[in-house]
């Protein structure tokens, strides 16, 4: 990556995904000012800003680096979080804080494929705020993963840029160069068309990220201002439900994206496989689901004889991830089946429920990222049924779906066969 801040701050200032992640962190961690600022040993640079506090800083204005917790996290590498600088033993005496009037920071550095740190994605804010939080922690650390994938793609479509130029200098050289420019000019088409895909993808990624896990954030800020002031025991166990229901669904969206971005963005997903009991693994996603929605009945029928060679954890995504599909798009008036049994040295784990069938479209994007089936509108990621098939996939398993006027199952089978 190109020395030249200048050139840096205009790097980031055409990734058209920055300004939504700006937003998006704003969003969901309440913070006022959020910034991508590149660090170097010498400067810190503000590249892209959404600024709510008028903390004053524009695009391309500067920071003293030495006075900032940027330059600490360019020397050490890891995210820096702090809920109130007030109250924080290794912040309280800090001169940060105190010289730039914040009491709530976090800041994750911004990768590069070598291992250098190009600079940081950073948030403060006036207010003490929540953000210990592993949604908040993980989703902030993607999305500086996501920024430097950007400017990672841009560095090579500056590279097959400048390779093309070499190439038609050399084409006016010979033919046998002119075949050689023909077979670059492929490639470099190809690994642009592919730049142009990733970014899209990521795109769309951190536009829906922003706008669903914003929801369920926000039902719990109310649902807790609520439950603080009222004494009627009934009215809070209802809220306390709404609450369980936002929880279960942020942690089920941290998850999948989580997941996704390691599948798709990265080395794809990893197991830790081993023979384990599915029942309590199962039967838990059962208790946890039943809890959020107690008004849908689920019946469930596990016989499972021998311990499976499985990762149980990423097995008990999978069978969430189906069962909350059931419960969305079920007919709540009537019971969701859930089966899991052993057989012939198989596991076959099966889940069904009653309402609407998907439809012949639905049916054939129906485990690609970011669908809906047959409810755009609908909330959530659209990555469940991705992320359940990869999961699949990846135990050298098959996850099918077959759906009727009556019903609809979804089948998980390891091995395939």
């Amino acid at each position: 990556m190109t020395t030249d801040i200048n050139a840096d701050v205009d790097d980031v200032q055409r990734i058209n995904a920055v300004p939504k992640i700006l937003d998006a962190v704003s969003r969901i961690t309440g913070m006022g000012f959020v910034a991508v600022a590149r660090v170097t040993s010498d400067r810190w640079v503000c590249c892209a800003v959404r600024d709510a506090i008028d903390f004053g800083l524009q695009e391309g204005g500067e920071l003293k680096v030495e006075t900032t917790i940027c330059n600490e996290i360019r020397e050490h590498g890891r995210t820096v979080v702090i809920d109130d600088a007030q109250g924080d033993e290794a912040f309280c005496n800090h001169p940060t804080p105190r010289m730039y009037g914040f009491r709530s920071y976090i800041s994750a550095p911004i990768v590069m494929a070598d291992g250098s740190i190009w600079g940081t994605l950073c948030a403060i804010d006036p207010k003490p705020r929540n953000l210990q939080r592993p949604e908040i922690v993980g989703t902030f650390q993607l999305f500086g993963e996501l920024i430097a994938a950007q400017l990672e793609l841009l560095q090579r479509f500056e590279q097959s840029q400048s390779s093309l130029g070499i190439s038609e200098a050399n084409l006016k050289a010979s033919e046998t160069s002119r075949l050689t420019v023909e077979a670059d000019l492929k490639v470099s088409q190809a690994d642009l068309s592919d730049a142009r895909k990733s970014s899209e993808l990521r795109e769309q990624f951190i536009g829906v990220l922003g706008h669903d896990l914003r929801n369920p954030l926000a039902s719990i800020d109310a649902g807790m201002r609520v439950l603080l002031r009222t004494e009627d025991r009934g009215r809070a166990l209802d809220i306390a439900s709404m609450i369980q229901k936002s929880v279960l669904r942020m942690s089920g969206l941290v998850d999948n994206l989580m997941d996704f971005a390691r599948g798709r963005l990265g080395g794809g997903l990893t197991l830790k496989r081993a023979a384990q009991r599915l029942e309590p693994v199962l039967e838990q996603v059962i208790s946890e689901l039943k809890v959020a929605w107690p008004d849908v009945l689920i019946e469930a029928s596990i016989g499972i004889g021998e311990p499976i060679d499985c990762d149980a954890g990423k097995i008990g995504q999978l069978f969430s991830n189906l069962l909350a599909n059931a419960i969305t798009h079920g007919d709540r008036d009537k019971p969701i089946h859930v089966s899991a049994r052993d057989f012939d040295g198989k596991f076959e784990l099966a889940v069904t429920n009653y309402g609407a069938p998907i439809s012949d479209k639905a049916m054939q994007s129906l485990f690609q990222p970011f669908t809906r089936g047959d409810r755009p509108s609908q909330q959530g990621l659209g990555l469940g049924l991705y992320i359940a098939s990869e999961i699949a996939r990846a135990h050298g398993g098959t996850l099918r779906a077959v759906s009727t006027a009556e019903e609809t199952t979804f089948v998980f089978r390891i091995p395939d066969g």
